[in-house]
């Protein structure tokens, strides 16, 4: 099964449908599976007086509160629809994060048919029982998190009512941009694993290798932020990839899913006119007469690889030749 890549536009259209429409362009352009945005009400998702990260305050006005900050950056209703109008019109899936019960309530209503679980949400019992209860597709992140609180929250999703089936946990960091030395990609695989789920990896490093190795340890989902251009103002342009860097990321990506290939090792269609040049046979180094013996004076291993294999060299040698040989013949 081809691994499923979501385009990760979140809240870098700005606050911009044109912004938002550009970036659902390049999503189509790389070849991704999805494109996903954000879906909240500010006043839902953060008090009036909470602080933004270190990260937002270095990429936003550092005076703005996380309030203000993400007002500019909501989707109403009519926004929805037209990006989802937008999106089937360019034959790409829309994907939006919910994060608050109103979120989930409209999406649900707009027939999205997977829900994804962002980091900040693992712990959040009663989002995670409402988004279990829809017995939708169901695209976990466990940023910030530890093995017992996925347990905990796989629990919450399958008893609400979503068999763990239809669940892939994505392995990640929560740091924008995520230091290579804190990815510990082996945890993605201790996470398949441990719970015997698919498992994928959401991406916040620079760069496209992590995702890259991600693939190639099994990963069935990556997910990575882009964006127009990573200079604009806004909490997540600076570790988004840009236009180019996201088409050599699905390149890479569909070029290991190739290369993995079905584990079962045997000579490739490509290599296989190879094996008569590159191998070798026994041949005879002298003119040898028939009834003589085959001995080390008179045969030896050469290329091409078309007469007997080497391998049977014990069986041959001291064997009565039953016809004449010119030398360099096959034996």
């Amino acid at each position: 099964m081809s691994v499923f890549i979501i385009a990760e536009a979140g809240v870098n259209h700005n606050g911009s449908l044109e912004l938002a429409k550009k970036l659902i362009d390049v999503a189509v352009e790389a070849g991704v599976d999805a494109v996903k945005f954000q879906t909240f009400k500010t006043e839902n998702l953060v008090s009036k007086d909470a602080v933004k990260a270190a990260y937002q305050k270095e990429t936003t006005e550092s005076e703005e509160s996380q309030f203000d900050m993400l007002k500019k950056l909501e989707l109403d209703i009519e926004s929805h629809h037209e990006l989802i109008s937008y999106c089937q019109s360019k034959n790409i899936m829309f994907l939006s994060t919910p994060f608050d019960h109103d979120s989930i309530k409209l999406l649900n209503e707009l027939g999205l048919e997977i829900f994804k679980i962002p980091s900040g949400e693992i712990t959040n019992l009663p989002y995670l029982r409402e988004i279990g209860g829809l017995s939708k597709e169901i695209i976990l992140s466990t940023g910030m998190a530890d093995i017992g609180e996925i347990e905990d929250a796989l629990d919450v999703l399958v008893k609400a009512g979503t068999v763990k089936e239809k669940i892939t946990v994505l392995h990640a960091n929560t740091m924008y941009p995520t230091p290579m030395e804190d990815v510990n990609l082996r945890a993605m695989v201790t996470i398949g694993n441990t719970f015997d789920v698919a498992y994928g990896y959401s991406d916040h490093t620079l760069g496209i290798e992590v995702d890259i190795a991600a693939v190639a340890l099994g990963a069935s989902c990556i997910e990575k932020h882009f964006t127009l251009d990573n200079t604009m103002e806004g909490p997540d342009h600076k570790a988004s990839l840009e236009p180019s860097e996201l088409i050599a990321m699905v390149k890479g990506i569909r070029n290991i899913e190739l290369a993995l290939g079905s584990s079962i090792k045997k000579p490739s269609p490509s290599e296989r006119p190879n094996m008569e040049i590159g191998r070798k046979s026994i041949i005879a180094i002298k003119c040898i007469e028939i009834g003589e013996h085959f001995t080390k004076e008179n045969i030896a291993i050469k290329r091409p690889g078309t007469g007997m294999s080497p391998m049977r060299w014990d069986e041959i040698l001291g064997m009565v030749s039953k016809k004449n040989y010119e030398k360099e013949d096959l034996i």
